[in-house]
């Protein structure tokens, strides 16, 4: 096998440079520990972006996954297939929604959840042709699609890909205010974030959802939740808005849906919101495939099973509070929920990528989100001795 230089050397001739990862080339997996190609061993605080909260590699998955695969793998929707009716149930159980839509990435799922509100607007609530609106908040990741960017407030997302698509205004995170004032007559949706992931690990205001809820009954305003990284129990719930005790009217999954196996994402809503596709309306060849559906159902029983939403609420508040007593002149402040947290970093304290590189050569693989922010998100079935040698380093890094 080549080395991890000569490895990262290829990747950085022939590949695109869209991302700057960190030099590290990962050979192996297997629950919460990767290896590289010279064999080093590192706890993975990362998960893939919380795609992996059920472990890398999970023995039931990866089963399930060869299973499948020596049976039927695509039939695409031009035909049943033996997989897709019972997860389409499985999930809608799940989430007390009554009908779903399978598609593959998170992104293709949130343009999904687009097309519905607005179909939805035209069809049921009246709006005037090609005027729906949809309300997002600032600092929001959505995903990297043309429409998806097109309301991003992060510059370097929407430079030089334009023309954007029109339709949506941004709004203030966790102000439920600016919501109320932002809803006109051609508002067909609010779609946020309940913990804004990629803003780095961004809390609402205790109650938020509770108002946002309330404000969206009172217009006739759809509410949207993304749940792609904080759904399916990383935030120590099976879905994160379950913590304010409100239900949304659509909900989009993804990543740890899957178990990091294979991409797969769904939209779930009511027969008044989906109900508006008709045949050819919209589609996928890949979405609700029959190997993805047999992998994302014993995911999706895997996280039951195994409790690893009250794991990640567990061991998260013990790991919250170690975090919370450092006593750094590096760090401004800590928060999430769950096992989705991070580390605010000083102004003074420089770049937190220079401390995820130093972790990394320690064992630990995290990464910065923006210019000062560390996040660590963990595989949810990570075990406490392995969370207490992380905050070891951590402190030793931080501290």
């Amino acid at each position: 096998m080549p080395s991890s230089k000569e490895i990262i050397e290829t990747t950085e001739k022939y590949g695109a440079h869209n991302y700057h990862p960190l030099p590290v080339v990962i050979a192996k997996a297997e629950g919460a520990w990767v290896w590289d190609c010279e064999g080093k061993k590192y706890l993975d605080f990362l998960s893939a972006y919380s795609a992996v909260n059920q472990g890398h590699c999970h023995p039931a998955i990866i089963q399930a996954l060869k299973d499948q695969a020596d049976l039927v793998t695509l039939t695409s929707r031009a035909f049943h297939n033996d997989q897709l009716g019972s997860f389409l149930e499985q999930v809608c159980k799940l989430a007390d929604m009554q009908m779903a839509l399978p598609m593959n990435t998170g992104a293709e799922a949130v343009e999904t959840a687009v097309k519905a509100v607005r179909k939805w607007g035209y069809t049921k609530k009246q709006v005037a042709d090609d005027q729906a609106e949809i309300i997002c908040c600032n600092d929001n990741f959505h995903g990297r699609t043309t429409t998806v960017i097109s309301f991003s407030s992060e510059e370097q997302y929407r430079q030089g890909f334009g023309p954007l698509t029109p339709g949506f205004k941004l709004i203030p995170f966790g102000d439920a205010s600016a919501l109320e004032n932002a809803i006109g007559p051609n508002t067909v949706a609010f779609l946020v974030e309940p913990i804004q992931g990629e803003a780095g690990v961004v809390v609402p205001p205790e109650g938020y959802l509770k108002q946002v809820r309330e404000i969206c009954d009172r217009h006739n305003v759809l509410l949207v939740l993304d749940e792609i990284q904080t759904g399916l129990g990383r935030t120590g719930k099976m879905f994160c808005y379950q913590h304010d005790g409100i239900k949304p009217d659509v909900l989009v999954l993804g990543k740890a849906i899957s178990g990091g196996v294979l991409p797969v994402s769904v939209v779930l809503s009511s027969n008044e919101v989906l109900g508006v596709f008709n045949p050819g309306d919209h589609g996928s060849t890949f979405g609700g495939c029959p190997l993805g559906a047999a992998v994302a159902g014993t995911a999706l029983n895997v996280l039951i099973e195994e409790k690893l939403a009250e794991r990640a609420s567990d061991l998260g508040g013990r790991f919250k509070d170690k975090l919370q007593g450092l006593t750094s002149g590096k760090v401004e402040l800590v928060r999430g929920k769950g096992l989705l947290l991070a580390v605010v970093l000083k102004e003074t304290a420089g770049g937190a990528r220079e401390y995820c590189e130093q972790l990394m050569e320690k064992g630990l693989l995290c990464k910065e989100t923006h210019h000062n922010i560390i996040r660590f998100a963990p595989p949810l079935v990570i075990d406490e001795k392995d969370l207490d040698w992380a905050f070891t380093l951590i402190k030793e890094i931080l501290g």
